[in-house]
């Protein structure tokens, strides 16, 4: 992970000191000389060789040292503080009904195999993953906020009101578009997996000693169908990460994402390299943790360790 970390970083700052642009022209003023120009260059640090700017922000990275913020003027580690639980409300709650949905849709799917409602399911499904999720976020904004007002179309919080359902009530279309498509995906595994579970020869025994369906389904069948799902979860957390980019802009969602495109816009370089560096290291987390709940969801992998 540490190594992986460390390419990463290199990778994103000579790409992101190779990007068009200079963060020094938004300090500069037309009656400003050169010299002027020179000295807050040189105070930013940009006027030294590219290697020597990674050497010394990697330095104070692991000082726990992130730098201060070219365009807010505040420590960076505290600016993601503050955005960072809004980032992970919305992305752990988008994961957790995607799941959930998903689990109960592609269980009842493979329970009624290509009948009416498996086929209502799967036209469904393949609707939501061919899904752009910026036309769906314009579409949920003008039908329940512009036509039905009953939900906020942006922030968090309305101002002058402080409770949990004012919260929800704002994230429930973040959440809406970050679900759409990974719901529809898990679904397709999970009826897969049921399918050719429900052809072993475990459940036919389970029936002969007596279980009902409901039994065999949700104590025998179900560990063995999350474990693709486990592995599909672990690699779309990119996705994920990469759609509450654009969800938060579109909902002004004050998180890491609306955080992120903002200092991409303005050049913030100690901002964009943290914001970077935070999310690979999530990712890298999420993807090991999806290894992990492997021994909890079969305990046989535990017994081949």
């Amino acid at each position: 992970m540490i190594l992986l970390l460390f390419f990463i970083s290199i990778l994103c700052f000579v790409l992101l000191r190779l990007s068009p642009g200079d963060p020094v022209m938004s300090f500069v003023t037309p009656n400003m000389s050169p010299d002027d120009v020179a000295r807050i260059r040189h105070s930013m640090g940009l006027d030294e060789p590219l290697y020597m700017q990674y050497v010394y922000w990697l330095l104070h990275l692991l000082k726990g040292d992130f730098g201060y913020s070219l365009n807010n003027h505040r420590p960076v580690l505290t600016l993601i503080a503050e955005r960072l639980p809004a980032t992970i409300g919305l992305m752990g709650s988008a994961t957790v009904l995607s799941l959930i949905f998903a689990t109960l849709l592609g269980l009842i799917s493979a329970l009624y195999k290509n009948r009416f409602v498996d086929r209502m399911l799967s036209l469904t499904a393949y609707i939501g993953i061919s899904l752009p999720g910026l036309w769906f976020a314009m579409l949920l904004i003008y039908l329940f906020s512009v036509k039905l007002h009953w939900l906020p179309s942006m922030g968090m919080r309305t101002i002058g009101v402080n409770s949990v359902w004012d919260i929800v009530k704002h994230g429930m279309m973040p959440c809406m578009v970050l679900c759409a498509t990974h719901i529809s995906v898990y679904m397709r595994y999970i009826r897969s997996s049921t399918i050719s579970q429900l052809e072993e020869d475990y459940v036919q025994i389970q029936y002969a000693y007596g279980s009902n369906r409901r039994t065999v389904l949700f104590r025998h069948v179900l560990r063995n169908v999350l474990l693709p799902v486990i592995t599909i979860m672990g690699l779309s957390l990119p996705e994920l990460l990469a759609g509450s980019f654009l969800v938060e802009s579109i909902f002004s969602w004050p998180g890491m994402g609306s955080l992120g495109v903002n200092a991409v816009f303005g050049l913030d370089y100690p901002l964009i390299m943290s914001i970077t560096m935070l999310s690979s290291f999530l990712l890298i987390v999420g993807n090991l943790a999806a290894d992990l709940l492997y021994g909890l969801v079969d305990p046989r992998i535990k017994a081949m360790r």
